[in-house]
């Protein structure tokens, strides 16, 4: 098959040293490949409305059946009958690792790498530097973030003037937080840090290539762009190549992943399973299905991460057409709740599931949003709560955690210094069991408070988060407007899966008529009272007012008549529409750049009309 690659305007003859020559023939020896994506991409929507039209829940595989898209039968895998990776020596402790993008929105070159720099100078094991739900797409952010690591892992002498100043700076911070300085040898610490990277998933489409005429995976771009940059001075300095794997639903998806590595590295002449990967189990269908996406990924799969909001989302998602299926307020949704808990405890019998080969795998555990910013007696009372849960984790089997800001490394990395374990690979504990309770637990929804207040959370955040992103700031601190101006309580750092399944919640409530557990005298609403389209309508009026009348600090005043307006149609025809859109993030996409609401307006009603009538998503750029 001959591949035809489009690329826009300008981003060939500005990037020449990210779209190398050898990157662009490594694009086209993996471009057949994208075939196998959409067709993907259409079952996954397929199988979605079948379920949702049939009331039919996720299922277990049959134990006989083989993985779609590999010939291992689904008994092998989880037997452990495969070959794992083996594990390399800079993954072996991955106590803390950060998360964040390598630039910053309309950022010039020196500007974006403080971003690289902050990473490899924090204390953290290992960075997923973000290629997805941290990362802004506006302009060329994406290319901008390959640039940026590029040059950081090359020690380009720019990078090593910005670092040397970022350490510094994180130096005077430390100094004032610990009373102490946390770099002693910047150039040292530099060395310190695992180099991991967020591939976009398989449901995006990259934003500045195409392939004849029809937009092209963001994964195969990411992908290569990363690995083909970076694998000769990462594998010289004796450092993996290591991939997080986003928004995978099943095996079959695993599967078109480990496509993906083994047909990059037969193009780079690099050894099967040099190409290591960490999956983020985020989508509930992932956990029936553990052992398969291990075995599907195998010589390269070294661990999963439990991350929170996604995987809530995804339940949301699954059971959408359930109208006993509701949510409560989405701070009562800790990973100790019914089915989080349920999803935590079976990851963690999956990593401890040897191979044939006695291998086991690594369970990140989850984000730690908090940014130890705000007043004495909130920060004091927001570490306390990090430094639990991060407690908890390891007790619970974890070998370490991720932190969405710099600063919270050495307040959490300390937990498992005092354990003293490298990792807890091959722990003890029950074997996975597939049975109708097993099923039936990560769905389990337990009693607990649905609110106003935390309408309004949802609600708040939401917009927020939609008009950061239209904005270019794909990871944003945010708090209810309610706190505003309240340092008593810290800002979060929230990316795209904090919108995702606030507006899910919020269609789940409006559309299974959810009613509430506490009175507020303020609307009217009495315990038993519905949350009905009037009150939703009413919500988002307060709630965006209260944006709009914010300082710049919370909501930039230049976003008020220009992106926050769109955020809030994006937000009213998500919520109100009667078939929901599977991902939040398509209308973001879709008008990232647009200025005008009436254009805006004009794209979110012809995706969902064309979702509505064939289950179609536009994914590609329209501004091409």
């Amino acid at each position: 098959m001959t591949t035809i690659l489009e690329f826009r305007d300008g981003v060939l003859a500005d990037y020449p040293d990210v779209f190398t020559p050898e990157v662009l023939r490594a694009l086209e020896a993996l471009a057949p490949l994208d075939r196998r994506r959409h067709e993907r991409m259409a079952a996954r929507t397929a199988l979605r409305k079948r379920r949702a039209e049939k009331g039919e829940r996720i299922a277990f595989l049959d134990p006989a059946a083989l993985i779609p898209g590999t010939q291992i039968r689904v008994a092998d895998a989880r037997a452990g009958n495969f070959d794992g990776a083996v594990l390399p020596p800079d993954l072996q402790r991955q106590w803390i690792q950060g998360t964040g993008p390598a630039t910053k929105p309309r950022s010039d070159l020196r500007a974006g790498l403080r971003n690289v720099a902050y990473a490899l100078l924090s204390g953290a094991d290992g960075w997923m530097f973000d290629g997805e739900d941290a990362l802004g797409q506006v302009d060329t952010m994406s290319l901008d973030n390959h640039r940026n690591l590029k040059l950081a892992i090359a020690r380009d002498p720019v990078f090593l003037e910005v670092a040397e100043d970022v350490a510094g700076e994180m130096n005077r911070w430390a100094d004032g937080f610990f009373g102490r300085p946390i770099i002693a040898d910047w150039r040292k610490q530099l060395d310190f840090t695992t180099v991991l990277y967020r591939c976009r998933g398989l449901h995006l489409d990259d934003r500045h290539i195409r392939l004849q005429g029809v937009g092209f995976s963001a994964s195969i771009a990411d992908l290569v762009l990363f690995v083909v940059n970076n694998a000769a001075r990462l594998q010289a300095a004796g450092r993996s190549i290591a991939l997080y794997l986003p928004k995978t639903q099943t095996a079959e998806d695993a599967a078109l992943w480990n496509a993906l590595l083994l047909a990059l590295e037969a193009h780079l002449d690099l050894p099967v399973g040099t190409l290591k990967a960490y999956v983020l189990v985020e989508q509930i269908e992932q956990c029936f299905q553990l052992m398969e996406i291990r075995a599907a990924l195998s010589p390269h799969f070294v661990g999963f991460n439990t991350g929170r909001w996604d995987y809530i989302n995804s339940v949301s998602d699954a059971l959408a057409w359930d109208p006993a299926f509701v949510n409560p307020n989405i701070s009562s949704i800790t990973m100790t709740y019914g089915y989080m808990r349920t999803y935590e405890d079976r990851v963690r019998r999956a990593v401890n599931t040897p191979d044939r080969n006695g291998r086991f795998a690594l369970w990140q555990g989850g984000m730690e949003p908090n940014i130890p910013v705000g007043s004495e007696a909130g920060v004091a009372a927001s570490m306390q709560r990090a430094v639990a849960g991060a407690e908890r984790e390891q007790r619970e089997g974890a070998s370490g955690k991720w932190v969405a800001h710099w600063k919270m490394v050495h307040i959490v990395r300390p937990v498992w210094e005092r354990a003293g374990q490298a990792n807890q690979m091959g722990r003890a504990f029950p074997p996975l069991t597939y049975g109708p309770e097993d099923a039936a637990g990560l769905m389990r929804l337990e009693p607990a408070p649905r609110t106003i207040g935390g309408a309004r959370d949802l609600l708040s955040v939401a917009l927020q988060y939609g008009n950061a992103f239209l904005r270019g700031f794909q990871a944003a601190a945010l708090k209810p407007a309610d706190f505003f101006g309240n340092d008593d309580v810290l800002y979060l750092m929230e990316d795209m899966a904090t919108g995702e399944i606030r507006l899910s919640i919020l269609w789940e409530w409006l559309h299974k008529g959810a009613t509430f557990t506490e009175a507020d005298p303020a609307t009217g609403t009495a315990v038993g009272d519905a949350f009905t389209a009037a009150l939703f309508a009413r919500l988002v009026e307060e709630e965006y007012a209260k944006l709009r009348k914010a300082r710049n600090k919370d909501v930039h005043d230049d976003s008020k008549d220009t992106t926050l307006p769109i955020a809030r149609a994006i937000v009213q025809t998500y919520v109100q529409s009667d078939t929901k859109a599977p991902w939040y993030v398509d209308l973001l996409n879709l008008n990232l750049g647009v200025a005008d609401l009436a254009e805006a307006e004009r794209r979110i009603a012809r995706f969902l009309e064309t979702f509505r009538k064939d289950g179609t998503r536009i994914t590609e750029n329209l501004d091409f």
